[in-house]
């Protein structure tokens, strides 16, 4: 089996190429310079030599949830459409497709972390077009694995956020400073090393296909996130607590989107905590200091 990584160089997608490739499999690493997905020829032609069992992860999105709000015909095209082009061409050539989507398809209300199962309704452009992107794909491709994650850290850092919110929390701590940090937002940190260690236990364990929430397992609030950060950095200073209302961007956050998953237990997989996720981050970038 190959599994082609569309962005490759990502936050999530490097994670997947080094699993894959430490899984045994033949990994082939797609960035920006190879692939345009809103381009039909571009997509044909960078996919040209996939066939059947092999997989395509899809991680190319435009996930500045703000900048969404103002070009939303860029989003669209992006996160739907362009999903739909990869799906579609993964599915003339007999291959699946593994798309990565969000916890923003859900507007917060539900207050307990959400499953698979539940009806999505998203409350901004950007969930809106990862959510149309989910329906494009499924439609598009009947060997397709959605995915689900929810405030992704990874060594790579998101390239259109400058990093990640752990490597800024690192640097306020190590400057002394005192961010302000929203506490009513809450959601699931999610480790990219995780998520694609699942999403290659996914494919190896030959899962049904559908939708997967791959978060790492629990909560906190976007200040806990913070705080435990700044502590196991053992940084003298602490984030200040401050309402979502004070900090609030152009598009409207759901103030609650914890994912857990109903699927993952009887596959034998198991999504860890994002402690653990946390302090193996910290440890492996030599910023853990509270070993305790």
């Amino acid at each position: 089996m190959r599994m082609v990584v569309i962005g490759g160089k990502g936050q999530v997608g490097s994670e997947v190429v080094l699993a894959a490739r430490s899984s045994g499999l033949d990994v082939v690493s797609l960035d920006h310079d190879s692939i345009e997905v809103t381009s039909q020829a571009s997509v044909e032609r960078a996919l040209s030599d996939i066939g059947p069992g092999d997989v395509v992860v899809n991680t190319a999105a435009f996930h500045q949830t703000d900048r969404c709000e103002d070009e939303p015909d860029r989003a669209l095209s992006i996160n739907a459409v362009g999903a739909y082009r990869v799906a579609l061409e993964a599915q003339r050539r007999g291959a699946a497709v593994m798309y990565v989507s969000s916890d923003f398809v859900f507007d917060g209300g539900k207050r307990e972390p959400y499953v698979e199962s539940d009806a999505p309704h998203p409350i901004n452009v950007y969930g809106m077009t990862k959510l149309a992107g989910e329906f494009l794909v499924s439609s598009a491709n009947a060997r397709a694995y959605i995915i689900r994650l929810s405030a992704v850290f990874g060594p790579a850092g998101s390239s259109g956020k400058g990093g990640n919110f752990v490597e800024s929390m690192v640097a306020e701590a190590r400057a002394g400073d005192a961010p302000k940090v929203v506490d009513d937002i809450v959601m699931a940190p999610t480790s990219a090393r995780d998520a694609a260690a699942l999403m290659i236990g996914l494919t190896r364990a030959q899962a049904p296909y559908g939708i997967y929430h791959l978060a790492n397992a629990g909560q906190c609030s976007w200040f806990e996130f913070a705080d435990t950060i700044f502590t196991l950095c053992g940084a003298r200073t602490r984030p200040e607590r401050v309402p979502a209302a004070t900090m609030a961007g152009k598009a409207p956050r759901p103030p609650y989107s914890v994912l857990a998953s109903e699927r993952l237990g009887a596959l034998g997989l198991m999504a860890h905590p994002w402690q653990d996720a946390l302090r193996g981050y910290l440890s492996a970038k030599g910023y853990l200091k509270n070993r305790a």
